[in-house]
C-alpha cells in the first residue's frame, strides 16, 4: 500500500482574535525575541495549561507535516513493505477504530497519523477556535480532551521516530536536517515540561532524546538559579 499524499500541505491556522491565536503568538514572540526553548514552552502567567497544550498540538502538527510534505511524494516511499521503516525493535500498527490494528509501512503510518490528527483538529467540537473563550476552555479542560491530546503527542513522537530512523539522510541531503533537529528539540522540551510522553514511548529514540532532556534540565536549573539570585 503506497502513501496517498500528493506532497502538498496547508498549515492549520488559528483564527485571528481567538485564544488559540493569542497563545500561538506568545510562542512566536518569545522565540522571535531570542528567547530560549525553555522560555517558549513555559506556561504564560494566567493562562490555561490545557489551552496551552491544545495550541501546541496544532503547532507541532504543522511542524511535522511541513517536514513530511518535502518528501511525501518521493517514489522511494513506495519501496517500503508493511512493517518496514520503523525505529529498530518496534513496529507501529494502525487502527481506524476499535478493531484490530493492522501492519502498514512507515510512510503509510505517517500519512494516516497526520490525516487523523488533521481530522481531530478540524473538528470544532474537539478543538474549538471561536470567540467564546469560556466554552473553549470548558472543552480543553475535559478528561476526554486530555486523552486526545496525549494520543496526538504520542503519535507525533512516533512520526519523528520514523523520520529519524528512515529518512534523516534524505532531509540531510535537502539541507533540512537543522530544521528537523530544531523542531524536534522544541517538541521534546514541551513534552518534557508537561510530562506528555510515557518513558516506554521514547525508548526507540533514547539516543536522541537523552541529550535533549539533559539540555532541558540544565537550562531549567540555570533559570531557577538565576531567579534565586
Amino acid at each position: 500500500m503506497a502513501p496517498a499524499s500528493t506532497g502538498t500541505f496547508k498549515p492549520l491556522r488559528h483564527r485571528s482574535g481567538t485564544m488559540r491565536e493569542r497563545l500561538h503568538s506568545y510562542t512566536q514572540r518569545t522565540l522571535g525575541a531570542g528567547g530560549s526553548y525553555n522560555d517558549a514552552v513555559a506556561l504564560p502567567a494566567g493562562e490555561s495549561c490545557a489551552a496551552w497544550v491544545a495550541v501546541h498540538a496544532i503547532d507541532f502538527y504543522n511542524d511535522v507535516s511541513t517536514i513530511w510534505a518535502v518528501m511525501s511524494s518521493d517514489p522511494y516511499l513506495n519501496s517500503f513493505r508493511p512493517g518496514e521503516g520503523f525505529p529498530s525493535g518496534v513496529e507501529y500498527r494502525w487502527s481506524d477504530g476499535p478493531g484490530e490494528a493492522v501492519s502498514v509501512s512507515a510512510p503509510v503510518y505517517i500519512e494516516k497519523v497526520l490525516g487523523w490528527i488533521a481530522d481531530q483538529i478540524n473538528d470544532e467540537t474537539k478543538f474549538p477556535d471561536d470567540d467564546d473563550e469560556t466554552e473553549a476552555l470548558r472543552v480543553f479542560q475535559t478528561p476526554q480532551f486530555a486523552a486526545l491530546c496525549g494520543q496526538i503527542f504520542r503519535r507525533l513522537f512516533r512520526v519523528y521516530g520514523i523520520i529519524y530512523s528512515s529518512f534523516f539522510g534524505t532531509l540531510e541531503a535537502l539541507d533540512m536536517a537543522p530544521h528537523l533537529n530544531s523542531c524536534f528539540k522544541h517538541f521534546m522540551f514541551f513534552c518534557t515540561e508537561f510530562g506528555l510522553l510515557p518513558e516506554r514511548e521514547v525508548e526507540p529514540l533514547e539516543v536522541l532524546v537523552k541529550p535533549i532532556k539533559k539540555k532541558y534540565y540544565a537550562a531549567k536549573q540555570g533559570t531557577v538559579a538565576s531567579t534565586v539570585r
